[in-house]
């Protein structure tokens, strides 16, 4: 009888592992994509509007302190 080739079963198992995983993330992207439509469709802004109004609320907040 011939003696188990311990390799070669890992490597399946890996494989295994792999495509499993690789399963994985295909059904997390998929789920992903339908959410992330809904974040695409929404107006783009470029950030500054959110900085600004940051900005404003520290100064608000600054003067009320003294």
């Amino acid at each position: 009888m011939a003696a188990p080739n311990y390799s070669f079963e890992k490597r399946k198992r890996d494989n295994a592992k792999k495509a499993a995983k690789e399963a994985k993330r295909l059904r997390k992207l998929e789920k992903g994509v339908s959410s992330s439509q809904i974040i695409v469709q929404a107006p783009a802004t470029d950030g500054t509007e959110a900085e600004n109004d940051a900005a404003d609320t520290v100064a608000d907040e600054s003067p009320a302190s003294s």
